[in-house]
């Protein structure tokens, strides 16, 4: 299948783990640090999780406005690391919220969105990644 891009950047990191990353053209540039240590700066567990509620969130926006509801979804993201041989891994639990639809249309919602998005397509197959539909967050998602 030959692709057809609509977009490209790119992204550089010549730091590591604690300093300044960004694109190439300047117009992003953020600091980074682990998430282990008490220094400012983003992380990569915070930008995988940003990531995926930005994409998902304008998928579902965009297939809201097709079904003519106001947008009104949405989509946080719990990342979590823990030790793993070797090195760490991540587990993302993406909660779901679209208040202006029943829990059937929803769900058929958030499935076109999980097909359409394309960082759910490229974390979707990973046993470490659920995407769930919620009525309201609760208190684990405070």
């Amino acid at each position: 299948m030959e692709k057809k891009v609509a977009y490209t950047t790119w992204v550089e990191n010549a730091v590591g783990i604690e300093g300044e990353v960004g694109t190439l053209d300047g117009q992003l540039r953020l600091p980074v640090s682990s998430p282990l240590k008490p220094v400012a700066g983003t992380n990569p567990e915070q930008l995988i999780g940003l990531a995926l509620a930005t994409c998902l969130n304008a998928t579902i926006e965009a297939e809201e406005k097709r079904r003519g509801l106001t947008h009104q979804s949405v989509v946080r993201v719990k990342v979590e690391m823990g030790s793993d041989t070797p090195g760490y891994q991540f587990w993302l639990t993406a909660l779901v919220k679209i208040p202006e639809v029943d829990a059937p249309t929803g769900e058929e919602i958030l499935a076109i969105a999980e097909r359409r998005c394309p960082v759910a397509k490229l974390l979707g197959p990973s046993a470490n990644v659920t995407v769930k539909l919620v009525d309201d967050f609760g208190e684990e998602a405070q």
